[in-house]
């Protein structure tokens, strides 16, 4: 059996990453890059930090308006299956290459597997919830990441294919945080003590294509002072257009976006995480480090429900409240299984063919 996994920037990499070392143990594997991400810092030191395997074919596709790069994703990708004629596309998460795959392949008659299916943030206006609905609806086989996600799915009437299978990207953390704190050096680098210091990340649209919404989060950042803060190069783009990026540089770390490993260390020694980022609010929560999300919703809702996790928007004055004084003081429970999805899909393949 025949299996293309398709992917195309920073969160599709790391949920592959496991997957794909399950997958070659028992079928074929071809891994198509549309070059969504095209940064070596959010792409190939990626590949490089989590072992996996160069992909076959690189697309090039780069960026663009959403229509311009799911298009032209759609187009190179479809080329290839037709090249290749698979058993099954392979889609992960909720990115412009995740719609653009699955699309592919359910007009050419491929069967189509989505991993991290049934996500929901209600909110439309995200790009990533309308390729999230999209992509559920068109595959074959559903598999969720929480319980909540079978809900959402059975909810919208989709039953058939789906599986509860517990997240990937917990058998990455479990399998990559080992190595990281072997191998990691960026507490020193940056001369940081664990639970001295907030990380933060801002890169989606609605926050850094809105000059109010990005002056809020900019202004509150520079009364927290003590953040580390890995820009996106979309959102130092409009850092500097906006005319906010020197004064944001003289209050806070701002660095480049760093590697996987060197991620889950910030991570996991952070006092608290700032950012509108849903897997790195996951990871902030597996790690039990208190989150801050800079958006109005969330489509990891256990993480709000479990009191590890508060919702602020871009509102300056919640940002620096909750910086000051968000403290979980609950349990957590066991809503993202126990790192052993990667397994449980390989098996499922298996019984589908």
């Amino acid at each position: 059996m025949k299996i293309v996994s398709i992917v195309g920037a920073r969160p599709n990499f790391i949920k592959l990453a496991p997957v794909s070392k399950e997958l070659r143990k028992e079928f074929d594997e071809i891994i198509v890059h549309t070059g969504q991400h095209y940064d070596y810092e959010m792409n190939k030191l990626f590949f490089d930090e989590l072992g996996i395997p160069e992909p076959d074919y690189h697309l090039g596709v780069g960026s663009g308006s959403q229509g311009y790069q799911t298009g032209e994703m759609l187009k190179r990708t479809e080329e290839v299956l037709t090249k290749e004629k698979p058993d099954m596309v392979l889609v992960f998460g909720d990115t412009n290459s995740t719609l653009a795959g699955v699309l592919a392949a359910v007009k050419l008659h491929i069967k189509a597997a989505h991993i991290e299916a049934g996500l929901r943030s209600r909110d439309k206006k995200m790009p990533e919830e309308i390729n999230r609905v999209l992509t559920d609806h068109c595959s074959d086989l559903l598999f969720c990441p929480t319980e909540t996600a079978v809900k959402n799915l059975k909810n919208e009437g989709i039953v058939k294919g789906v599986y509860l299978t517990g997240d990937v990207m917990v058998d990455a953390l479990q399998e990559n945080v080992k190595i990281a704190e072997k191998k990691s050096k960026i507490l020193d680098e940056l001369d940081l003590n664990p639970e001295e210091y907030y990380l933060a990340t801002v890169h989606r649209a609605e926050n850094t294509d809105d000059f109010s919404r990005l002056k809020s989060i900019v202004d509150a950042f520079c009364e927290i002072r003590h953040i580390v803060f890995p820009c996106h190069p979309r959102t130092e783009k409009c850092l500097k257009e906006y005319g906010l990026w020197n004064k944001l540089k003289n209050m806070i770390k701002v660095i480049k976006p760093v590697g996987y490993l060197d991620m889950l260390m910030l991570e996991k020694n952070a006092r608290k995480i700032l950012t509108d980022s849903g897997g790195v609010q996951k990871e902030a929560y597996i790690f039990k480090v208190p989150c801050i999300t800079l958006r109005e919703n969330t489509e990891w809702v256990e993480t709000v429900e479990d009191g590890w996790n508060v919702l602020v928007g871009a509102n300056g004055g919640a940002i620096i409240k909750m910086a000051n004084g968000f403290e979980p003081k609950v349990e957590q429970r066991d809503v993202f299984g126990s790192g052993d999805a990667s397994g449980r899909i390989v098996k499922i393949f298996k019984e589908a063919f």
